[in-house]
């Protein structure tokens, strides 16, 4: 694939000027809510498209502009468009490309945000909607006259579900549907779907693109002009764009992020292969694994099988939770894809309200945890659950 060796150059280079204000090295932070014009001329220009350049903060900024020309680069599309989180990423795209009577579907291990938008307020302005497993058969079995989109991540959130992205796409375009791939968990490092013919993909780059845990933001990369355009009018009304300050943030943390990803990855690895042998764990899921459901096709499509781990403990809640508080390295906390290591209790982070036959019926076991591998030597890393393993 094109740019494939590139990663950690682009990631230090990829969309940026050689020469920048004030001769400065890094790119600054422009801190400002509106633009001046010089003449008349120059903002008539400016509205004819004759000459690119910022107008009001609500729109765009240019630290924000080097970030969106950054990503764009790394997963190969033409422009992206950064928001204020991953969720309003998710959000303002589906809005922007739905209509009232038109159906979409949907993963069933896709983010329970996610789901729920489409759910409780997509179906609201008379959008129909599936709910799939997050395999070609299923998706091509839902598809009806009026589906206009498909929706997925991949991998997937928790179970690590990787979809055939070739697959996909060869669907989607003969039936002239929009694909959207959820590819925060892979990151372009890994996984780059408009490669494959995917049409949109999004991040939450609050995640590993950012890398740090001290930012908020979520991007849409594509392809097509039109469809870009369509999300961008629907940012410029909403107003969810990213702030000077964390687009300059997020810029500073690409410029190690394939070195960290390098580093997950080979902790990821190892980490669930170790799980995957002790006795107190009853099953891991990680693409890497030949275990797992998608094995076959993470080895063909990913370049590394990431950071996060999902797994069950050989025991109910309780000990579960107690296996949690045993760790001493990872900070229990929701999120994932930073320096640090996280890890949670999926049942008590994110469905917390529900009761144990609700959360099974979304596929929900309360001795499932999940684990975001920072880029602490896995060695202290394994060593760590060893011990917390050893006292339940």
């Amino acid at each position: 694939m094109k740019n494939e060796i590139n990663k950690f150059t682009l990631a230090v280079h990829g969309g940026e000027e050689k020469n920048k204000y004030a001769d400065s090295l890094i790119n600054p932070i422009v801190q400002t809510s509106t633009y001046s014009f010089k003449n008349t001329k120059e903002l008539c220009d400016y509205m004819d498209g004759k000459h690119p350049r910022e107008e009001y903060g609500r729109y765009g900024n240019p630290t924000l502009r080097v970030a969106q020309n950054k990503l764009a680069s790394l997963d190969h599309g033409i422009d992206s468009i950064l928001f204020s989180s991953g969720m309003t990423a998710v959000c303002v795209t589906l809005l922007s490309l739905v209509e009232e009577d038109s159906h979409i579907i949907i993963t069933n291990d896709s983010y329970r945000r996610t789901r729920q938008f489409v759910r409780d307020v997509l179906s609201k302005f008379g959008v129909e909607y599936s709910v799939v497993d997050p395999t070609i058969k299923s998706i091509e079995s839902a598809i009806q006259e009026n589906t206009t989109l498909i929706f997925s991540e991949s991998p997937t959130n928790p179970y690590l579900r990787v979809l055939d992205l070739k697959g996909l796409a060869e669907i989607t375009k003969k039936k002239n549907i929009i694909s959207i791939i959820d590819s925060t968990f892979a990151t372009p490092y890994n996984q780059t779907p408009l490669d494959y013919g995917i049409d949109l993909v999004i991040h939450s780059a609050t995640k590993y693109l950012g890398g740090h845990n001290d930012l908020m933001a979520g991007v849409v990369i594509g392809n097509s002009d039109y469809l870009l355009e369509q999300i961008k009018q629907y940012r410029n009304i909403f107003g969810g764009l990213l702030d000077p300050n964390s687009s300059y943030l997020l810029i500073r943390g690409l410029k190690t992020f394939a070195l960290r990803i390098q580093q997950q990855n080979n902790s990821g690895l190892k980490l669930a292969q170790y799980l995957e042998s002790h006795p107190k764990i009853l099953c891991v899921h990680y693409p890497g694994l030949e275990s797992h459901p998608d094995y076959r096709t993470a080895k063909e499509q990913l370049k590394g099988f990431g950071g996060l781990i999902s797994f069950e403990i050989d025991g109910d809640i309780k000990r579960t939770g107690q296996f949690i508080d045993n760790v001493k390295i990872p900070f229990i906390a929701p999120s994932l894809g930073g320096v640090e290591s996280l890890i949670e209790q999926v049942c008590l982070m994110s469905y917390y309200e529900m009761t144990t036959k609700e959360r099974l019926e979304v596929g929900i076991k309360e001795n499932l945890v999940r684990y975001s591998v920072g880029i602490e030597d896995v060695n202290d890393l394994i060593a760590d659950i060893d011990q917390a393993l050893s006292k339940i």
